[in-house]
């Protein structure tokens, strides 16, 4: 397995230990997440994503696989929680040491 970029790693870390504001810290101002459809933008939008749907529901991700296509990352995981649950892929952009794009896609 790839290892992870360092903001990838801290998304899944925060995420797991309950961390808000690292959360959202690793995110650029400017970024881009879309969840089946539905767009966030920069890291107001990552804080209300986090809340309905990510630490919001104590989600917790176990890192299945990593790979990278092109500029992109593709980090499917295993999550449980209170919301999702299951095995999902992600694709992450990195912009130096924050996260620019997450898109979770159907």
């Amino acid at each position: 397995m790839t290892d992870l970029p360092a903001p990838i790693q801290t998304f899944i870390d925060a995420t797991n230990r309950g961390d808000t504001e690292a959360f959202v810290a690793v995110f650029t101002d400017d970024a881009h997440l879309e969840d089946w459809g539905r767009v966030f933008h920069g890291q107001a939008g990552a804080r209300s994503w986090n809340a309905s749907d990510n630490i919001g529901k104590r989600s917790h991700f176990v890192v299945d696989g990593v790979e990278r296509e092109g500029d992109e990352w593709v980090v499917t995981v295993a999550v449980t929680g209170d919301g999702f649950t299951g095995t999902s892929p992600i694709r992450f952009a990195v912009d130096h040491d924050r996260i620019s794009r997450m898109v979770i896609a159907p």
